[in-house]
């Protein structure tokens, strides 16, 4: 159905795609992996109108199309669901799952409102959710659901070719899975999905074939049942990853951070737990279930209404963010676009955003100095492309993750880091290096919160498991409890398991 043939692209003279060659047929599933940077985006935005390549060709049905712009590519049938949303905030949901398509009224050149919300319904529903209020502004939706709504947004043209850019990153456990049904159904009618995931599971889940790309280059092209997963890593970065998560020698010392009966109904009420220093405790949870509510009260960003928060056995206060610093806190955002980072600033200026009084004197900021610090902590995290003045926005997903990590890191006398979703749109290869960073940072003594909605992450990191559901905690796991079906159970409501708080 789809051919892509010797496909090329370079950006300022630097070759993103080289030559790439892949064929899908109808009714598949084509799963397309690599690490940040392997030119995956470029290739997507090719087939979908987006960029137009330096050399190559496309084949649909044996057909040479050239995809000019995004607007062909939909009439040919491609339709993209791309990283970064393309919802309009201020309008309904109904508005944006029909956008370009409301119907009119037989008379005049009025929208039918009502048959308008009454389609957007019919496509979410069968999607499975029908709890979504297509009359709902989509700027009040939480970005789970916010990309539910993109992806049926690309549903209501019944495309012949469907792209999904790492349509899972912000959707729960409960949401893939319903995700996952609507691929099956689409490629059992025909529908040649495009999948494109850091999430091996995913992959090996969800795909028919798969295609690596490296620097790039297509380096791997097979049946999905045919490889496994520690040849696609080799593949994506050139070496095997023998252990994807540090082994854990925890040094575990006194209590670091102690929240008590933490509230801010309806979002989160009655939360207790401890962090010791030298311990990474896990907090996992469904999409509402109030982490990272928590996360944001602990640190002041959205303060607590009830409750206690103590450092090192000492009641604190934490109104803002900056009082919260002051105590030894940080906090990686679970946006980093949105809350962690400047994006149109330099990269030097975003990893010296929150240690600028490291480099002041009377309000004098000592640029050089800041400079030569930013750039050796960036450097050792191994930000790239390197340069320090360039926009963080010319990075990929997991550089801009590194230089968020950064950023904290360099905040002195911190003792607590929380970290929210902290491997979320990134590579497998920066992943583990994630993993080790936060190995790193436990064994020197910093107490450290995990928040993800990725359960193997947690199990294979965290000392202990903090597990929410509905604002509540119903239970918390020391190591050697950890079970991957309990877990979820609990986390779902599935069960009404005995709770270890």
């Amino acid at each position: 159905m789809l051919e892509i043939i010797n496909v090329s692209k370079s950006f300022d003279g630097n070759p993103a795609l080289r030559d790439v060659s892949v064929t899908a047929a109808a009714g598949r599933v084509l799963a397309i992996c690599g690490e940040n940077g392997a030119g995956k985006t470029t290739l997507m935005n090719v087939l979908s109108g987006a960029i137009k390549p330096d050399q190559g060709e496309i084949l649909l049905d044996e057909v040479n199309v050239a995809v000019g712009n995004p607007h062909y590519a939909i009439e040919l049938g491609i339709q993209t669901v791309h990283q970064e949303l393309s919802l309009l905030p201020h309008l309904s949901v109904a508005e944006n799952v029909l956008l370009g398509k409301w119907p009119h009224r037989r008379v005049g050149w009025l929208v039918d409102w009502k048959e308008t919300e009454r389609r957007a319904a019919e496509v979410i529903r069968d999607f499975g959710f029908e709890g979504i209020d297509v009359g709902a502004r989509v700027s009040d939706l939480s970005i789970s659901l916010q990309q539910i709504v993109e992806i049926a947004k690309a549903l209501v043209g019944k495309p012949r070719v469907l792209i999904l850019d790492e349509p899972s990153a912000v959707l729960s456990a409960h949401e893939t899975r319903l995700l996952f049904r609507k691929i099956r159904e689409l490629s059992a009618s025909g529908t040649l999905v495009i999948y494109i995931s850091h999430r091996l599971d995913e992959i090996f889940e969800v795909s028919d074939n798969v295609f690596v790309l490296k620097d790039g280059l297509g380096v791997l092209s097979a049946e999905t049942a045919k490889v496994n997963r520690d040849l696609v890593i080799k593949a994506m970065v050139g070496r095997s990853l023998d252990a994807i998560y540090p082994v854990r020698h925890p040094n575990i010392g006194e209590v670091a951070l102690e929240v008590r009966h933490l509230g801010r109904r309806p979002l989160f009420d009655d939360v207790t737990f401890t962090i010791r220093a030298g311990e990474i405790v896990g907090m996992f949870g469904l999409i509402g279930s109030g982490r990272t509510d928590v996360a944001k009260a602990i640190f002041g960003a959205e303060p607590a209404l009830e409750g206690e928060i103590l450092v090192a056995g000492k009641p604190v206060v934490t109104t803002t963010p900056a009082t919260a610093i002051a105590k030894g806190m940080a906090l990686v955002t679970e946006d980093r676009k949105r809350d962690g980072l400047a994006m149109d600033c330099s990269v030097l200026d975003n990893g010296g955003l929150a240690s600028m009084d490291r480099f002041a004197f009377h309000g004098v900021l000592n640029r050089a100095r800041q400079g030569e610090v930013v750039s050796n902590k960036l450097d050792g995290l191994q930000v790239r492309p390197r340069g320090m003045r360039r926009p963080v926005r010319q990075l990929s997903g997991g550089n801009q993750q590194k230089v968020v990590l950064g950023k904290w890191m360099l905040v002195e006398n911190t003792r607590i880091f929380i970290f929210d979703e902290p491997t979320r749109g990134v590579d497998i290869a920066t992943k583990v290096e994630i993993y080790r960073i936060l190995d790193e940072l436990a064994a020197t003594g910093q107490a450290i919160l995990l928040i993800s909605s990725e359960m193997p992450e947690v199990l294979g990191l965290c000392d202990r498991l903090i597990v929410m559901r509905s604002g509540r905690i119903v239970t918390i796991l020391d190591r050697a409890e950890f079970d991957m079906e309990a877990v979820f159970a609990h986390a779902a409501g599935i069960e009404t398991p005995s709770s270890t708080v």
